[in-house]
């Protein structure tokens, strides 16, 4: 099977959870920076998650343009991936609403780590069909960046939970940082 429905589909998918996100943001009740003060936690939730979708849908087009064929594991994984993407407004939601409370701030990171899991098995499921001389095989290596990641997220939500949200929402943006450049490893293998 060809790549560029999966690639459509997906992209649709991500800009569509972003622009609901977009129309759950409130404007502020007033004219000065009081006004606004209500509404920063709601605003910075959401930029965190436009950042962390930028961020799936980024490296999600780069790992494809690894792929020339795929098969219905594949289409399943994918369909995993965007299911976790999909809850993103959602918790996005009620974190900001909630001004990052233990319980939401929590599961916003089992959002985020439920949506890792679900690349990583995209990823591996790729690589299986391609092999593990592939381009995408060779570049993610040993996956050493996602795998830290799957760590700061599950640390995240453990300080969420035991110590104080806002220190596992600043473990949330460090991954973010990690990932924000597109995965240099399968751009090197791409201009190879």
């Amino acid at each position: 099977m060809e790549k560029g429905r999966l690639e459509a589909f997906s992209d649709g998918v991500i800009a569509i959870l972003i622009t609901i996100m977009v129309l759950e943001l409130r404007i502020p009740q007033g004219t000065d920076w009081q006004a606004v003060r209500p509404i920063l936690p709601t605003l910075l939730s959401y930029v965190l998650s436009f950042i962390f979708l930028g961020i799936y849908w980024n490296n999600h087009h780069h790992m494809l343009q690894t792929v020339h064929r795929i098969n219905g594991k594949i289409l399943w994984a994918n369909l995993h991936l965007l299911f976790w993407l999909s809850l993103v407004p959602l918790v996005t939601n009620w974190t900001g609403q909630y001004h990052f409370a233990a319980l939401p701030t929590a599961v916003y990171g089992g959002v985020f780590i439920m949506a890792a899991f679900a690349y990583t098995i995209l990823q591996r499921c790729i690589i299986r069909l391609q092999g593990p001389e592939s381009k995408l095989a060779v570049a993610v290596g040993k996956d050493f960046k996602g795998k830290l990641s799957l760590a700061l997220y599950g640390a995240g939500i453990l300080l969420a939970l035991l110590v104080h949200p806002w220190l596992g929402a600043c473990l949330y943006g460090l991954v973010a940082v990690l990932w924000f450049v597109p995965d240099p490893r399968i751009e090197s293998r791409l201009n190879q």
